[in-house]
């Protein structure tokens, strides 16, 4: 073995897909027992970085050294054997399985010889005893996973890390969907993981996290490596400059808006689900950024997702306009000029083998078709094209297939999708999980642009700082309940809190 300060050297690395070079000339190094954070924009290309690491794409050039030994990385599962691991932003568990069966997928411990072999079930418990035994916790090997929370089918995840002996781990946006008690439970098992000598990849567009939690921080732009810094080194300011080539001064833009008469009242509305949204009412005004907080279980995405007909109403009144109306459907909901942005873009927003013209026109097909029914190809493209450009989308061409995109171009192409319909209100939730700080300012302008043509948004946000410098208002919700509805300008996030944990 070289003698080598660094347990992961990628030298050189460039990858090009047709169109677009993705990465140029990068170079990372990561020491023994550090967590690396590894920033950049979206599109600056972190992830196909790590799918090089990871064997998902083989590198057109450079060298990839690990544990003193220069390595050819033939797929995932010889990575794993390497001991490399990662865990993906978007998990993907075997939801009817459980702990025990996720852990040991593909590779269970056999017992017996020649067609006579079997699963050796006992060694698979006592194994997956002791891997949760070594980070302490406290699941219960024989539970279903698609009964956990995300932060349990997270653990899952590096418990497997673990069972394969990883030097080193890579963690996409591992906080997106944790509360902040899952993020203390997280930052315990990577200091208990550096402890032990693994070395973290630290990917997140959460600046606050990655100051506190990392010792090393590379940061790229546009396929390129901008540089490696010690953390004590940095700061936000200094990392917001460096990963979008220019200063921010602020993080949220001033808003000109100003909220008018109200536009959609809500009156009592309780959900057909026993657990769900009851008796809430607010109103909506035109022009305004409404912000939606609470904790996760407060029911915010149930209550949208209830004005977009998507989920079943049992009582109380939606009125558009001073107009009561029924909304049993989306379709229904774009015809009251409603339009929904979905929290997993992934999930239920993108159709991810469609193109990028095919996505942004899906919404708005009726104006696309002739007096034959058919649809106008030229009239979709141009669209797209005026959209792409619009938002500075980064793109190849329209046709690109929109899982090729980063999740912040992935959701600007969601934006142009809802807009294409001329809404009214545009209910945004989560708009920018998982995004960068620039592509974030960007969506914030989009936003009070919206606002002062008059547009009215509903915005649900974990983020405080996002639901405190973007709302005029903001209503608050705990188990299902409004809890209250405070000013966006005075308010605090310790009022928030307050209001977040207010059980009725």
């Amino acid at each position: 073995m070289a003698n080598t300060p660094f347990i992961l050297e990628m030298n050189h690395i460039s990858k090009s897909f047709p169109g677009v070079k993705a990465l140029d000339n990068v170079t990372l190094k990561v020491r023994p027992g550090t967590v690396h954070a590894l920033m950049g924009e979206n599109g600056a290309g972190k992830s196909t970085l790590m799918k090089c690491l990871f064997g998902i794409y083989t590198p057109d050039d450079g060298e990839i050294i690990f544990d003193g030994q220069s390595v050819k990385i033939a797929d995932s599962k010889d990575a794993l054997n390497r001991g490399i691991s990662m865990i993906h932003q978007e998990l993907h568990p075997v939801p009817h399985r459980n702990v025990m069966d996720n852990l040991w997928l593909g590779r269970y411990p056999m017992k017996g010889f020649g067609p006579f072999r079997f699963i050796d079930e006992r060694k698979m418990l006592q194994e997956t005893k002791a891997v949760l035994a070594e980070l302490e916790m406290t699941l219960d090997p024989h539970v279903k996973v698609g009964s956990l929370s995300v932060s349990n089918v997270q653990s899952i995840e590096i418990a497997k890390a673990v069972s394969y002996r990883a030097k080193v781990i890579v963690m996409d946006e591992p906080t997106s969907s944790l509360t902040g008690n899952e993020v203390e439970q997280l930052f315990k098992i990577i200091n208990k993981l550096r402890a032990r000598g693994v070395s973290i990849i630290y990917i997140s567009h959460k600046m606050e996290e990655i100051l506190r939690i990392s010792d090393d921080i590379t940061i790229m732009r546009d396929g390129k490596l901008i540089g490696t810094w010690p953390s004590a080194e940095m700061t936000m300011d200094l990392i917001i400059s460096r990963m979008v080539g220019r200063e921010l001064k602020e993080r949220f833009p001033e808003r000109t808006n100003v909220p008018g008469e109200p536009i959609l009242k809500v009156n009592n509305l309780t959900s057909t689900q026993a657990l769900s949204f009851k008796d809430v009412s607010f109103e909506l005004r035109k022009g305004e950024i409404l912000g939606v907080g609470g904790l996760v279980g407060s029911q915010r995405t149930e209550l949208i997702e209830a004005l977009f007909g998507l989920r079943g109403v049992a009582s109380g009144t939606i009125a558009i306009n001073g107009k009561e109306v029924k909304i049993k459907s989306p379709v229904e909901a774009i015809d009251h000029k409603i339009a929904l942005l979905t929290e997993e873009r992934r999930v239920t927003g993108i159709f991810p083998v469609l193109s990028i013209k095919e996505n942004t026109a899906i919404a708005s097909l009726k104006q696309y078709r002739n007096k034959f029914g058919l649809l106008s190809d030229r009239k979709m493209r141009k669209d797209a094209a005026d959209n792409v450009t619009r938002f500075r989308t980064k793109t190849p061409t329209i046709d690109t297939p929109i899982k090729n995109l980063s999740g912040g171009n992935q959701q600007k192409v969601l934006l142009a999708r809802w807009l294409l319909t001329n809404p009214d209100i545009l209910m945004l939730d989560e708009p920018t999980r998982g995004i960068d700080v620039g592509a974030k300012y960007e969506i914030y302008m989009f936003m009070t642009e919206l606002a002062k043509q008059g547009k009215s948004i509903i915005m649900i946000s974990s983020e405080m700082p996002e639901l405190l410098g973007m709302s005029d208002r903001v209503m608050v919700m705990c188990e299902g309940r409004m809890t209250g509805i405070v000013d966006g300008a005075t308010a605090t996030e310790e009022d928030i809190m307050r209001l977040a944990a207010q059980r009725g």
